[in-house]
Parts: structure tokens; sequence; C-alpha cells
């Protein structure tokens, strides 16, 4: 099978423009047994093709014929092989038509009688006129029997075309298809609409003619619709645009509220923006570190002030009345002055930021309680609007 790698470099590619019914091409080269007791040697013969078919694959007839000799002797072995063959010629490259050919044949070999085989071939016609042209062909014949080797044939041979022109192929007429060109969900043939817009394709009668319809669902036509992409639940004037609305009910509309979740029924100044503001930091018992969990809130408030600097903001620590009053005020101021060290670290400028400690002074909640103490251990933000 070695040999099958010089296959490639006998393909070069050409090819006429039309073909004659028949094709007889004299043929020479050189037989390459895979590892027998014969010697190469050279082969002599002939191919006959005929193209009148109304195929791809044309037929073909192969005779080929060697003198042999047999390998550490003298003595000489007569090959002679003949074949039946499929040959599919692939399209014009430049000046060139590959071919590729497969069939099944039988070989005389003198001193063993008849051996079928198969044959697999590849190669290339390169024209000289429209009725002469070269041929080279490598094929490779399998035999299947242990004690009779395949071989590998190299041929060159002289293509002469002749007889009436071969007819060409007509392509299969297209079956004619009706389409729906406006993707309307109506075919052509029924579509007396036929470029319907394609926002309006889901609003088409049988006829395929555009309907009045309201594709937000906002109660108002599309015909009439000034703002057609109302999302969906929100109230709009006869025009389809949305109302002015007050979302979180703090008196603000939300177009004006830079603060829209503000809580109902707290106070609000006219941005939409509670006064205080409950930052839920935590800390560990004792200590005026910040913990990990807190950190995206004071992310959140540092980006408010960020965003809308005409605010300022005081920072106030408090806490539970366990412990000493004094300690617990101290305390206070150390965790107010902890938060605003991280919006000073933010980006807030130092300017516009304060803090003191209330230490146990202002609860919120019942300090009888575990639950109430946890509520009153809070850092506050007061929002001052500049």
């Amino acid at each position: 099978m070695k040999k099958l790698l010089l296959i490639p470099a006998l393909l070069a590619t050409l090819a006429m423009a039309t073909e004659y019914n028949w094709e007889v091409t004299p043929v020479i080269g050189f037989n390459l047994p895979e590892g027998s007791a014969l010697d190469d040697s050279t082969i002599y013969g002939g191919e006959l093709q005929y193209n009148g078919f109304a195929s791809k694959i044309k037929p073909e007839i192969q005779y080929l014929y060697t003198e042999a000799d047999m390998v550490g002797s003298n003595n000489q072995a007569d090959i002679s092989r003949i074949a039946l063959n499929g040959v599919y010629n692939f399209d014009k490259i430049g000046e060139a038509i590959p071919l590729v050919k497969a069939g099944i044949g039988t070989e005389d070999l003198a001193s063993t009688g008849d051996h079928p085989f198969f044959d697999l071939g590849m190669g290339v016609k390169i024209p000289h006129n429209d009725e002469l042209a070269l041929k080279l062909e490598a094929i490779y014949m399998f035999h299947g029997e242990s004690d009779h080797k395949d071989a590998l044939v190299l041929l060159a041979g002289l293509n002469y075309s002749f007889g009436p022109k071969a007819q060409p192929i007509a392509p299969a007429a297209a079956a004619p298809i009706d389409g729906d060109d406006d993707k309307d969900g109506v075919l052509n043939s029924m579509d007396k609409c036929p470029a319907t817009p394609s926002e309006k394709v889901k609003t088409v009668d049988a006829a395929g003619c555009c309907v009045d319809g309201d594709d937000d669902k906002d109660g108002v036509l599309n015909s009439v619709d000034k703002c057609p992409t109302t999302p969906a639940g929100k109230k709009v004037d006869a025009k389809g645009c949305c109302l002015p609305e007050d979302d979180d009910k703090d008196g603000v509309l939300n177009a004006s509220d830079i603060c829209p979740n503000t809580p109902i029924g707290e106070a609000v100044n006219v941005d939409g923006c509670p006064n205080t503001i409950i930052l839920h930091a935590k800390f560990d018992n004792n200590s005026a570190v910040v913990k990990a969990e807190s950190f995206d809130l004071i992310q959140k408030y540092a980006d408010f002030l960020n965003k809308y600097p005409a605010y300022s903001s005081k920072i106030v620590g408090h806490t539970s009345s366990t412990g000493e009053a004094s300690y617990n005020l101290a305390l206070s101021k150390k965790r107010a002055k902890a938060v605003e060290a991280m919006l000073i670290q933010k980006g807030v400028p130092a300017s516009r930021l304060s803090s003191h400690g209330e230490g146990e002074v202002n609860p919120v909640a019942d300090n009888a309680t575990k639950e109430g103490r946890a509520e009153n251990r809070r850092i506050e933000a007061k929002l001052i609007r500049d």
C-alpha cells in the first residue's frame, strides 16, 4: 500500500469543454507489484470510454498487458488484465478536468490462471485541442488473495475523442414554490398586500393586509399610538403614552424621584429621598470594624452620594443599652467614623461627610429583648440637601 503515496504526484488538472460520445486511449506505463515475486515492469494497453449516456459516471473497458521478470531468475510471466470501470469527470479547474474511476476485472497470469481484482484510480486529462489530450492515471488493483499480491499501475496515454458530441445533462427544473416574501404568514399567491412592513407581520388579515391592532396592549390602537412600545401594565393617555406616575407613592413623580423605592409613608424631600436612611452595617461584638457582609450596602450609598453631589451626609452611630453608657457612646462614635472612612475611600469627598455617635440614648426598639437590642445597634445616614 505504500506505493499509493505516489498517486498525488501524478495529479494535474484539465479537461475539454465538451465531450464526444467516444474516447479511446492507448497507454504505456509501469506495473509495480506490491511485495510479490515479480519485478517492476513496463505495461501496455488501451482504454475505450463511452460518453453517450445521460449520467455523470461513464463506462470504460480497459485492457493492460505486461511481461514481468521473476525475482531472482531469468523467467518471465505474461500478465493480461481486462477491467470494466466507471469513470467520473470533475468540473473543469482552469484548463483541466480531474477524474476518478473504480471497477472490477480479471487478471490472467500465465503461471497461475485467472484472478479477479477490484481497481481504484485517479487521474487527469490535459487537452491539446478539442479531440486530443494527454491522459495521466494511477490505478491500484486489489486482489484480496494472500498468495496474489496487489499492484500499483502508473499510466500515460494519448486520449482521442471522436463520434457525435454527447448531450449535456440538463438540470432538473425546479418546481415552483409558493413563498411568503413579506413574512406575514400569508402565501404570495393569496397575499393582496405583498409588501407588508416587517413590524406589522402579526397584524394582517387573511388577504395579507394590515389590520389595526394594539401591539403593546395599552388600550390604544396602533394607528393612533404615539408610544407603540409602552411596557405592560402602564397607564397611558389617549395617545398611548405613559401618564406621569409615582410608583413609591411618596408624592414625587418617577421622572423627578432619585430615590424611587422609598418605603410607603416615610417623609421625603423634593427629590423623593428620606431625610434619614438606616445603613444596616454589621459589626462584631465590641468591634468598630465593618463586616464584609455590609460592604455592598455601603458601596450603594457611596454611589448615590457620588452621583448626586448636591447631597451631604451625617453618619450617626447608635448602640443598645448593654454595657456602660460611656463605653457605648465611645463605641458608637468609632463605628460611625469607620463607615465615614469607608465612604471617603469609595470616592465621596470628606467635605460632604461628618460623623458622631449617640450611644444608647435614642433607641428605636425595646432594649429588654434580644431583637430590640439588635435593631438599636444601627448606623443612620442623614441626608442633607445643599
